[in-house]
């Protein structure tokens, strides 16, 4: 196979995020997540549920329809924890707080962006899992501006109630991938992209950021691997878009 790319990384650290999940909703946005998705379904996790997002639950090849999934039936699934969503952030902080609604002060913002939307209920009810396809001291902020996703901090001061179920696996960016298994829960770095230098995501993060001095590399796609995402899952080469070589 031809030399993998900094995208074919991606996708596959995005699939490990599902790894040992079990039988859940995995809910990726953006495209290299849910490559990743279609990829870890047809590899390691047989019994996650793909959807588009909307109504319909996907099979693994493109195009292919399983079933259908009324709106109803799928916030119960997040309600009650039956799902594991990827979601984009523009902005995080060290204890995994995240942004998407807006820029500046809330009550006078300076760019209005998605809105809160139904990320408290991800974070607090299901593993919510994020993807950074630019990682930017412009997303990793010591403070975020305003909170949606709830971090670790945030979930511990508000007790039990809200701990009992938040849990993030993992923050996959273009350049590493990071997790909180830290004493105090803060970000880690927990493989470095291979090409990328630890000092590279220090300058691109706007706080301290735990990293080894022996973290390993995040690990190659095998040739299986590479085979499903470039002649099976995406053939049309949409992951190099979002993550350019």
């Amino acid at each position: 196979m031809s030399t993998v790319t900094r995208a074919e990384y991606c996708v596959v650290a995005c699939a490990e995020a599902w790894r040992g999940d079990g039988e859940v909703l995995a809910a990726p946005m953006g495209t290299v997540p849910r490559v990743g998705a279609q990829l870890a379904r047809l590899t390691f996790a047989p019994d996650l549920l793909l959807t588009d997002g909307e109504a319909m639950l996907l099979g693994t090849e493109p195009g292919v329809v399983e079933g259908w999934l009324p709106y109803r039936q799928h916030l119960s699934l997040v309600s009650g924890g039956k799902r594991h969503v990827m979601m984009g952030a523009s902005q995080l902080d060290r204890h995994g707080n995240q942004n998407i609604s807006c820029i500046g002060d809330w009550k006078r913002p300076r760019r209005q962006l998605l809105g809160v939307r139904g990320a408290p209920v991800n974070t607090l009810n299901n593993p919510t899992s994020y993807w950074v396809p630019r990682h930017s001291r412009r997303v990793f902020v010591e403070r975020v501006d305003m909170v949606c996703g709830v971090g670790y901090d945030r979930a511990a001061a508000a007790g039990p109630s809200a701990t009992r179920y938040h849990r993030i696996p993992c923050v996959v960016t273009d350049l590493a991938v990071l997790d909180f298994a830290t004493p105090d829960r803060t970000m880690r770095v927990r493989s470095l992209h291979p090409g990328v230098t630890a000092q590279q995501v220090r300058e691109a993060t706007g706080f301290a950021l735990d990293i080894a001095d022996d973290v390993p590399y995040t690990r190659e796609p095998t040739g299986a691997e590479l085979r499903l995402i470039r002649e099976l899952i995406d053939p049309e080469g949409l992951r190099e878009r979002e993550v350019p070589a």
